[in-house]
């Protein structure tokens, strides 16, 4: 696993990959399946793992974080950035940031809460994190009002963020007045799109924001770093020939669930056997079922 600081270079290097977890019958993390999507992933060129809400963070035992820190570390090539999460909440953070400044990873994600929280209260709190990690975090945006965009340059400001997450949905992505004041209020070079191959196009090209994560490069990762390289060389009449090969299983994504829909599509696309969903969330319909797997079988061969 790389363990130097992260730098804009590396962010732009590689798609950003946000894959699912494997979990055994009993729910227990599985290394062998685990250690097989991790190994798809790389074979197409991907050298960057974020395990955050694909990974289902979110509901992670307390008991289980610093063993399945360890695996994953272990688990990945010399040269892979993997990056983990914590969180949301504020207590279930503090306590992981224990484990977490005993070990090598760069940096970590901290997953955002919905409800509850103040921009001011965001800010404070991650401030906290950061400082007892001791290392710099990944902000991740995803709510309007989770953190205002003068609270987001403060803490970059101050040393504390390592690059930005950046995933606010808009009906139309060109058009979006966060992300405008966002990448003046900050260096878009560590901002990097984080919904996946559909917006990327214009955070890349109208926003320059610098590389972008997805989902559904871990069935497809050649192609969706054939896609970066695209967008990058400004290829973008073939980058929109890849987004459309990406687009029908990103609409099951977007009209189901977008991680139910990923944890089944690697399991159905057969690179890994990811296992029953961990709760507080549960799988996909039958009917649902025989959609992703075609969806997922299309887009690997295509």
């Amino acid at each position: 696993m790389q363990t130097r600081p992260i730098t804009p270079e590396d962010l732009a290097l590689s798609v950003i990959a946000v894959p699912p977890m494997a979990r055994d019958q009993n729910l227990a993390f599985h290394r062998g399946e685990n250690e097989k999507m991790v190994r798809h992933i790389e074979a197409g060129g991907v050298s960057t793992l974020l395990y955050g809400g694909n990974a289902n963070f979110y509901h992670i035992a307390l008991s289980e974080f610093e063993m399945i820190l360890g695996e994953l570390a272990d688990i990945a090539a010399p040269e892979t950035l993997v990056v983990p999460s914590a969180g949301p909440a504020f207590g279930t953070m503090m306590d992981q940031a224990e484990i977490l400044k005993q070990t090598d990873y760069p940096t970590v994600m901290v997953l955002p809460q919905q409800g509850l929280t103040t921009s001011e209260g965001v800010e404070t709190g991650l401030r906290h994190f950061a400082e007892k990690v001791g290392k710099p975090i990944v902000l991740y945006i995803k709510y309007g009002d989770f953190i205002t965009v003068e609270g987001a340059r403060k803490l970059v400001e101050d040393g504390l963020v390592s690059w930005i997450k950046y995933a606010i949905v808009e009906d139309d992505p060109a058009v979006d007045p966060y992300l405008s004041e966002l990448v003046e209020a900050v260096d878009p070079k560590i901002i990097v799109s984080g919904i996946g191959e559909q917006p990327v196009i214009n955070h890349l090209v109208d926003f320059g924001v610098n590389g972008f994560t997805a989902g559904c490069v871990c069935v497809r990762p050649d192609l969706s770093e054939e896609l970066r390289k695209a967008i990058q060389a400004g290829n973008l009449d073939r980058a929109r020939e890849i987004q459309a090969i990406f687009s029908p299983l990103e609409d099951l994504r977007n009209g189901i669930n977008p991680v139910r829909v990923l944890h089944e599509a690697v399991k159905l696309a057969g690179i890994a056997d990811t296992g029953p969903a961990l709760p507080l969330l549960s799988g996909i319909t039958p009917e649902e079922e025989v959609q992703v797997k075609s969806a997922a079988e299309t887009l690997l061969n295509a």
